[in-house]
């Protein structure tokens, strides 16, 4: 009985201070699915990225938007066996975005998405190989991921939406 008073109180709360989903019919994000087209890839990480972006804001049937990334990673070894030997990496990566309006030319938001991941470089070298493959993959999801967040978060001052 408390939790769905608990619950009723919440969306109540979100309610009463003006909370909007931000792809709801008006939302600030409503009219950026499908409108954002991100710069071809020209390596794995950032096909990874673009890849993710698409998942999340939708193929750019018709752009409205151009989002140009810079991808820096970095691999730094963090576990030394006994023997001298790298035994797990942190692959630390940083994507500087920018996102412009193809119409004013403008730039209407841009930021920068960090994160890092980690992989064991231990057993044979193909499956160090994997491992890493793996990790790459892992943390251009993450950085797409915070960059489709960066994006929603500030649309409502860029978007147009009404």
């Amino acid at each position: 009985m408390w939790l769905s008073k608990a619950l009723l109180f919440c969306v109540l709360a979100l309610a009463a201070c003006g909370f909007t989903p931000a792809y709801a019919p008006g939302g600030p994000a409503a009219n950026l699915q499908n409108a954002i087209l991100a710069d071809e890839p020209r390596d794995k990480p950032a096909f990874d990225l673009v890849e993710r972006l698409e998942e999340r804001l939708g193929p750019s049937d018709v752009p409205r938007f151009a989002l140009s990334y810079k991808i820096k990673l970095d691999s730094d070894g963090v576990g030394i066996s006994t023997d001298n030997a790298t035994t797990r990496y942190h692959l630390v990566g940083r994507v500087d975005w920018q996102l412009t309006d193809l119409a004013s030319g403008a730039q209407v938001t841009g930021g920068q998405a960090r994160s890092f991941t980690a992989y064991s470089a231990t057993g044979s070298t193909v499956a160090g190989l994997a491992a890493e493959e793996d990790a790459s993959l892992r943390l251009m999801r993450i950085l797409a991921d915070q960059i489709v967040s960066q994006i929603l978060a500030t649309s409502a001052n860029w978007s147009g939406a009404q």
